[in-house]
């Protein structure tokens, strides 16, 4: 295999929403390894895999409401632990839950989650992951049964269990993110997690205390009944992933099928909102 690689460094504005679109389209393409950046993402792809065209079909690209500018380089022997330590710094949420990567020094937190992102989102650096740790620190999760949809690194999915849930079924339609769940529930020790690759296609028959479910507003809208059809009675759901702007679309979804509203965090104009049954 060729250790040649060409390095592609976006910068995107608007970040947050431009950088998932991008990530998104990339992840169709021969790029394999991905690292958010201050300014927005860098790629990478091997040599041997690369054309001048390469970027033709990514359309946001294109689209006149994003701003992206990049460079690209020929990078030999590329370390991807370098990489990483160079772009992923841990984070903490509250006073209780630490987020590292393998190669940063193990804490004396009480949840202390070891995740290696690869190509997923879910570190905790994004708003809507540190928020939904919030919510879960902040929910009684012992022995609920617990589902984490479209659960990226997995994540959520670690902390629920860290917070005594189980058993907890982890779900995403990314064949990426569902192998990187697989290999950070193992990293984290977790023995009740179950990882899905498939949507919401998978619920028919499931019943859950919590559902967790950080992806974005149209999918949540389209999504909602099964969830709703999956909760026990008194049961939590925790919706995260829009903007402040989407909570009407999505309270009046969550009312209308019997939801009552009990907490929202909001942060950089991103929200999470709790709901129970």
């Amino acid at each position: 295999m060729s250790n040649i690689y060409i390095g592609y460094h976006f910068s995107v504005e608007p970040k947050e929403t431009g950088t998932e679109i991008l990530l998104a389209e990339l992840g169709e393409t021969p790029f394999e390894s991905f690292i958010e950046t201050e300014e927005g993402l860098s790629a990478y792809i091997q040599k041997q895999y690369w054309n001048e065209n390469v970027l033709d079909d990514i359309f946001i690209l294109k689209s006149s409401e994003f701003k992206i500018e990049y460079t690209f380089e020929e990078i030999e022997q590329v370390n991807w632990n370098e990489e990483w330590e160079k772009n992923f710094e841990p984070i903490e949420v509250g006073n209780s839950c630490y987020v590292r990567a393998p190669f940063h020094e193990k804490t004396n937190a009480q949840y202390d989650i070891v995740i290696e992102p690869k190509m997923s989102f879910g570190t905790g650096h994004h708003e809507t992951t540190f928020m939904m740790i919030q919510h879960l620190l902040e929910t009684d999760l012992e022995n609920k049964n617990t589902l984490d949809m479209g659960c990226g690194t997995a994540i959520l999915a670690i902390l629920a269990e860290m917070r005594g849930a189980k058993p907890i079924d982890a779900i995403d339609i990314d064949n990426w993110c569902y192998l990187n769940s697989i290999e950070n529930a193992e990293r984290n020790n977790c023995e009740h997690i179950s990882v899905y690759e498939g949507d919401a296609s998978l619920l028919n028959g499931k019943k859950y205390d919590v559902i967790i479910a950080n992806i974005n507003r149209n999918i949540l809208l389209n999504d909602m009944q099964q969830y709703v059809d999956c909760l026990n009675e008194g049961a939590t759901l925790l919706l995260s992933g829009f903007y402040e702007e989407d909570i009407p679309a999505i309270d009046a979804s969550c009312t209308e099928k019997g939801l009552k509203f009990v907490k929202k965090f909001d942060k950089n104009n991103w929200v999470a909102l709790k709901y129970v049954n």
